[in-house]
């Protein structure tokens, strides 16, 4: 195994809350872009029930809603014998270091974390305290296994910010290099994916309309009928690039056309400049379905198995704890919590 700065053991952590609805933007702006990774570093990926509860979420459907985003993990390409896929809740390890580390994180760097803010908007005094907190969590959760890369997207890297400071900090206090301060591998902006009804929010599950995302479980017909309902302009896609600032809605449609084709935006616009907006739709939506039916297809039938999803994620958390007893250990031993 290769090694990172500083000897450490070049290494991946990310993960994915199980709050059901997977969506186009959760594949393009995350799933996707992990599959790469578990070739060039040992990798871990997380279902992270732990930050899912920080939201009421329904007892009865918790455990459907984490192998449903298993099954997207090993349909997008994630290889069960060569990354950790896990759950979260089921490594105690993540929550123990939490609360250290929640006592070496300043209060003045959680207020000025703006996801909060934003998800709590202004009923922040009746939002839990796990919500307030979850930045922390989120650092034990890279820190526990000594990640060195964590890929984020560009309304993360101000929590991936506030893991390095906490490890810094933590080193400092403590006189002892025991966590890396992890680099972000930052995902393309071209991989933001937005509402298909109004291109100035991000693609969400929460939206109150269905027909502003591409579910990863919709049929060829439903992702058409989507594409097809998908808000444009009256006016052709402009044969400039910098008019496509004025139309979010045309920018956000090539923007899933060059994240699913996997090419430069350019080229995508180069492509469909000066055409009607019929012709991308008619494209993108062959697109989408030769790029999501294949993983909708594996998906249903790895959820018709719970058994054996439930086997990967108990196995993945086995090889975690093996990695995270460990960390925890030399954590306990440098702050004087092992007797």
């Amino acid at each position: 195994m290769s090694k990172a700065p500083n000897n450490f053991t070049q290494r991946v952590l990310s993960g994915v809350q199980p709050t059901g609805g997977l969506h186009l933007g959760n594949y393009l702006g995350a799933i996707k872009n992990f599959v790469p990774l578990q070739e060039q570093y040992e990798s871990l990926f997380c279902v992270v029930d732990l930050h899912a509860i920080t939201t009421w979420q329904d007892p009865s459907d918790l455990i459907s809603k984490k192998c449903e985003v298993a099954a997207a993990f090993i349909a997008s390409g994630i290889n069960p014998d060569k990354s950790i896929i896990f759950n979260q809740s089921e490594v105690p390890e993540h929550t123990q270091l939490s609360w250290i580390l929640n006592c070496v994180a300043r209060m003045g760097w959680l207020n000025r974390m703006t996801q909060f803010k934003d998800k709590a908007g202004e009923n922040k005094e009746n939002v839990s305290v796990g919500l307030f907190t979850y930045p922390v969590l989120m650092a034990a959760d890279i820190l526990l296994y000594k990640a060195t890369h964590v890929p984020v997207g560009e309304d993360q890297k101000q929590h991936l910010e506030l893991t390095r400071d906490i490890a810094l900090k933590f080193n400092n206090d403590f006189n002892k290099e025991v966590f890396p301060l992890p680099e972000p591998i930052i995902m393309r902006k071209a991989a933001r994916i937005m509402s298909l009804r109004d291109a100035s929010k991000k693609m969400s599950k929460s939206d109150t309309s269905d027909f502003s995302r591409i579910s990863l479980t919709d049929s060829d017909d439903e992702i058409e009928k989507k594409i097809k309902k998908a808000k444009t302009d009256a006016l052709p896609i402009p044969d400039s690039n910098r008019s496509l600032d004025d139309m979010p809605e045309a920018k956000n449609l090539l923007t899933i056309f060059s994240a699913c084709e996997g090419e430069d935006f350019e080229n995508t616009f180069d492509k469909f400049k000066g055409k009607n907006f019929s012709e991308l739709k008619r494209d993108l939506t062959e697109v989408l379905i030769n790029k999501i039916g294949p993983i909708r297809d594996e998906m249903k039938q790895l959820n018709n198995d719970k058994k054996y999803l439930i086997q990967i994620l108990n196995t993945g958390s086995q090889k975690a704890r093996k990695i995270s007893t460990k960390v925890l250990k030399e954590v306990y031993e440098v702050t004087g919590l092992t007797l």
